[in-house]
């Protein structure tokens, strides 16, 4: 079995396309967040860099979100807001970059993983690229990635999404609301789509790009507090005899 991993490719045309993975259907402990948020700045510092595309290794799950085994360890709020921080972490990396940030989602989108898909500036996506907000099912919310979600969908689907727990929205649902903006019948057409924009991309004037980039994220300077103040309450709320019992009993499904 691969080993969990983030790993960052420059191209010579300057794309740094930034791959997590994690073996199980790349659900993201603290150590993987911490490492994307990282692979993030890093690439957004570095000098030849003139796009990013973020992605995950494998075929059926792009984001399974946040890591059940860890999430079963958890014993103070403290902790519980530490570890929902790395989703804030990751979400401000992408919002505070200089860079675009292309998303490609190539199967499933769970929890904070349709949080990390609605933060990318551009997001490419399958067919197989189903998304569903679990969260209430392991009584918590979405509320670290609530906000880069409403912002890309409204507060409808959103809502939708939320108080649907059970439910996966279909790939073309997603791309009605906006999360998609393009969709594939497989991963080999989305790729393809996914260098040949990046290349277009890597040709514009960087300054107008980056214009750009905080013209998209206007109104969003006060995240870093939003966030910090919604990942205490994931914190909090992880802890309650409910939400303990939801986890356990999720970690030992087979």
């Amino acid at each position: 079995m691969m080993e969990a991993f983030v790993k960052t490719e420059l191209s010579l045309e300057g794309v740094a396309t930034i791959t997590f993975f994690h073996p199980a259907q790349n659900s993201l402990p603290s150590s993987i967040l911490a490492d994307l948020a990282r692979a993030i700045r890093a690439a957004s510092d570095e000098p030849n860099a003139r796009v990013i595309v973020l992605q995950s290794g494998g075929e059926r799950t792009f984001c399974a979100g946040a890591s059940f085994d860890e999430l079963s360890t958890l014993q103070t709020p403290e902790a519980g807001k530490q570890f929902f921080s790395g989703f804030a972490s990751v979400i401000n990396a992408i919002r505070e970059s200089s860079l675009l940030v292309l998303g490609r989602v190539q199967g499933k989108v769970v929890g904070g993983g349709v949080g990390l898909a609605a933060a990318a500036d551009y997001c490419f996506a399958t067919q197989h690229a189903s998304i569903r907000l679990s969260e209430l099912l392991i009584g918590i919310g979405p509320f670290v990635v609530g906000p880069a979600i409403e912002r890309k969908i409204g507060l409808s689907a959103f809502t939708a999404l939320t108080l649907n727990p059970n439910n996966f929205f279909s790939a073309q649902w997603a791309k009605e609301k906006g999360l998609y903006y393009e969709i594939f019948d497989d991963t080999s057409s989305m790729d393809a789509a996914v260098a040949n924009f990046a290349q277009q991309l890597t040709r514009y004037n960087p300054e107008a790009l980056q214009a750009l980039k905080k013209a998209f994220w206007q109104n969003t300077d006060h995240w870093d507090a939003l966030l910090a103040e919604r990942a205490a309450t994931s914190g909090r709320l992880v802890l309650s005899p409910s939400a303990k019992a939801a986890i356990v009993a999720a970690t030992q499904k087979p």
